[in-house]
């Protein structure tokens, strides 16, 4: 079957030339001609392999080759099946995936115990420790936190993922559907999927109380990996949609269950323990690395300014 080995480098340092794209085509079974999707920055190798190497593990392995004959080049390396490359659903995680930031962290730095915070938040994330009962003990630290300061931290600490509004902006042109689903806040969620263009979003909900303040509380059921990936199917079924034509891309241990179960899981600059369930994963590219993946041109995507 013809499967392709999409090259890409970040767009910020271009770092893909004939030189590297050779190292990797003698990593590939009978490789063929490369296409460049954006010179310098991405391409596609068409392959011809067999149904083996459309297997999570069989494409991991030979992305590990391909890697290895690229010699510590700044260069991901997305291997798939031809055919049906571009998704009809994509699900992301919020924080340090679509964000740069850890949400719940920058909370906590206004009342003293990010470092605190931040050390649970890391243990969560690289699955450690469970999700539930770590999110329950960080929002109790909240307590008394006005619910105002997420809209502080928001205007002075949130910062969009390079190529995040690309990325929604050019799937919703081709008649992707997009939603944002997080174990983080829907005090940022609403606000963030608004800004990067989401079609719907899904997130936990802080407890208020009547003068405006966080209780310490968090609303129950938790949404967590088992709402990540029950988000996923509930979507595919209401849209209409194969699972295979599905996209995800997360960076910590609650994204893995949906990561496993898409059409193509992108680990996303992601703890070591996610970029090894992923079938795909990006290290260096910023977030249009998941169009070119997908097969895009460079001149077929949205410009965030054109939104």
């Amino acid at each position: 079957m013809t499967c392709v080995a999409t090259l890409i480098s970040n767009p910020a340092a271009p770092s893909l030339d004939a030189a590297a794209i050779d190292r990797a085509r003698g990593a590939l079974p009978s490789a063929q001609a490369p296409i460049w999707l954006d010179p310098g920055v991405a391409a596609d190798i068409p392959f011809t392999g067999d149904g083996a190497n459309t297997q999570a593990k069989d494409q991991r392995a030979l992305a590990e080759r391909i890697r290895a004959a690229l010699a510590g080049a700044p260069i991901d390396v997305v291997l798939q099946g031809a055919a049906g490359r571009r998704k009809q659903l994509f699900l992301a995680d919020m924080d340090s995936t679509m964000i740069g930031q850890e949400c719940i962290d920058e909370l906590a730095d206004f009342v003293g115990v990010k470092q605190e915070v931040a050390a649970i938040t890391e243990r969560a994330m690289r699955g450690e420790i469970e999700f539930a009962p770590a999110l329950r003990e960080r929002v109790a630290l909240l307590k008394g936190l006005p619910a105002s300061v997420a809209d502080k931290v928001i205007a002075e600490r949130i910062h969009l993922t390079p190529g995040a509004r690309t990325l929604v902006a050019t799937l919703r042109k081709n008649g992707t559907y997009t939603c944002l689903v997080t174990g983080g806040f829907t005090l940022f969620t609403h606000r963030v999927a608004a800004m990067i263009g989401f079609d719907e979003n899904r997130a936990n909900t802080l407890v208020v109380d009547a003068g405006g303040r966080l209780t310490g509380d968090v609303a129950e059921p938790i949404f967590g990996r088992e709402g990540k990936l029950a988000t996923l199917i509930e979507l595919t079924q209401r849209l209409g949609i194969a699972p295979e034509a599905t996209l995800v891309a997360g960076d910590g241990a609650n994204d893995i269950a949906m990561i496993e179960a898409a059409g193509l899981g992108v680990a996303y600059r992601a703890k070591p323990n996610v970029a090894k369930a992923a079938a795909a994963r990006i290290d260096y590219g910023d977030l249009t690395a998941l169009l070119y993946a997908q097969g895009y041109r460079r001149e077929e995507f949205v410009s965030e300014h054109a939104r």
